[in-house]
């Protein structure tokens, strides 16, 4: 190869060929060929290593095992951003934060800057990237101050905390390790979907901490929740509010849902509120990929009050419309104030369900009466409750319409997250909501803003330690 090179040079020299002509440009033809060449080898490389599955896999600041990572380390990164080669240039945190895809407001460290002025790296690798993160400090427990502890439960605890990098509040999400047991498979499922899902309405995993004693999950810190929000304001919303809520509530669940992501624990403790207003999906360790070769899941799933009917008695053949019972319940919630079907058990949910909105006939839900479940329980034929009635509200801007899309009992023929962003409920919004992209915020649009909410309560220190019971234990 460099014998043929020569040969071209010297051609060149010969012949009087300058960049511009046809002979001078054979060389830079040649260059780019073998490049070429270089980066499919390193695709089918890549391809290759994507299936390679290792055993007790340590998770690194990324979300990727490291052992994984190594086995890959030739392969370049997409983001490949190289730093130039000036001596006399000092890398600045602009170009770090560019060439590694971090954060604007990220510190880097000066002892970093000041390696990558003397020594910059060359293609950026996985591992070459995961040591680079943590030099920086990702991955690092000490890297991150606990403030307060917001809750604790069976498998973890949830602390209040702030990122020395960047000086922002952030949630702690620490999960005990188990000896034997390794880290839980809820805790697996909801990092591996997080790292996918990059949206506004979804909240963000900044970092992972895995030590040999626990899992820490460090996520953008959210001040409350839809809970905690609704009781601040006296149970009751303006239905501003409501729509702003719920459409952001549908625009995350859409983004999920076209990637066949399955959230199976939609509540309102489970949607996070900031101080702009903004809504986030949270904890995803009920969720899962909905893989086409597998259509049976488990019927434990989804918060008593808002699971649907076909879930509750018995059935483990679902797909995103499993999410959108849910999303009715929280409309309803919003709008009147309290919850829809507060069940006690499984049989009390379905009765509550049934009373509402009728005992379901063949009509109503074909091949409801071959349910041995439901025909064990014996329950009576209710006719069901106009909801106008519980909740008059219902009847301004189409609410109502709305919530019986939501509110089907065939999980087939309940409206889809995608479609009910463009019900005429949402009309008072603007049309400006529907050119969004994924990351942009809803508050971006011209004149979009919160109504103070009557009654709204601003909560102190002291409450907001004892705020939600969301990005669960």
């Amino acid at each position: 190869m460099g014998v043929i090179l020569s040969l071209l040079v010297a051609w060149q020299i010969r012949t009087g060929g300058g960049t511009n002509s046809p002979r001078g440009n054979l060389k830079r033809r040649y260059h780019l060929a073998v490049s070429g060449t270089r980066v499919a080898d390193a695709g089918r490389e890549e391809k290759k290593n994507k299936w390679v599955v290792h055993e007790v896999p340590r998770i690194g600041s990324d979300g990727e095992s490291e052992e994984a990572s190594g086995a890959s380390d030739e392969v370049t990164s997409p983001v490949n951003v190289k730093l130039r080669q000036n001596k006399n240039r000092r890398i600045t945190q602009e170009d770090v934060n560019k060439r590694l895809s971090l954060p604007a407001d990220l510190r880097v460290p000066d002892a970093f800057l000041q390696k990558q002025s003397i020594s910059p790296d060359g293609p950026l690798s996985r591992a070459s990237r995961r040591q680079s993160l943590s030099e920086i400090g990702f991955g690092r427990m000490e890297t991150y101050t606990k403030l307060d502890k917001l809750g604790e439960g069976t498998y973890a605890t949830v602390y209040k905390g702030r990122s020395r990098l960047t000086d922002n509040l952030v949630a702690l999400k620490e999960i005990r390790l188990e000896h034997e047991e390794g880290a839980p498979c809820t805790a697996i499922r909801e990092v591996s979907l997080l790292k996918e899902l990059k949206h506004a309405n979804i909240v963000t995993l900044h970092d992972i901490v895995h030590t040999d004693k626990s899992l820490t999950l460090v996520f953008e810190y959210l001040d409350r929740d839809l809970k905690q929000y609704m009781d601040e304001c006296g149970a009751q919303l303006s239905m501003n509010n409501v729509k702003i809520f719920l459409f952001q509530l549908l625009r995350g669940l859409a983004y999920c849902h076209q990637r066949r992501v399955l959230h199976r624990d939609l509540k309102p403790q489970n949607l996070l509120i900031n101080d702009l207003g903004e809504l986030k999906l949270a904890d995803f360790g009920l969720a899962r990929a909905k893989s086409v070769p597998t259509k049976t899941y488990s019927n434990e799933v989804v918060t008593l009050w808002y699971r649907p009917p076909d879930v509750l008695l018995g059935s483990t053949e679902y797909s995103t419309q499993i999410d959108m019972w849910g999303v009715g319940c929280i409309m309803y919630e919003m709008i009147s104030g309290r919850p829809l079907f507060p069940g006690a058990t499984v049989e009390d949910e379905l009765h509550l369900i049934f009373r509402t909105l009728g005992t379901p006939t063949e009509a109503t839900w074909s091949g409801i009466n071959s349910n041995e479940e439901f025909s064990q329980y014996s329950f009576t034929s209710y006719s069901g409750e106009p909801l106008l009635a519980r909740a008059p509200r219902l009847a301004h801007d189409s609410a109502l319409g709305l919530l019986t899309k939501f509110l089907l009992y065939e999980a087939k023929k309940r409206i889809s997250a995608s479609v009910a962003t463009k019900h005429p409920f949402f009309e008072s919004l603007g049309h400006t909501i529907h050119t969004l992209k994924d990351q942009d915020s809803i508050f971006s649009c011209p004149g979009l803003m919160l109504t103070r909410d009557h009654s709204y309560k601003v909560t102190n220190g002291n409450q907001a330690r004892t705020r939600r019971q969301s990005m669960h234990f």
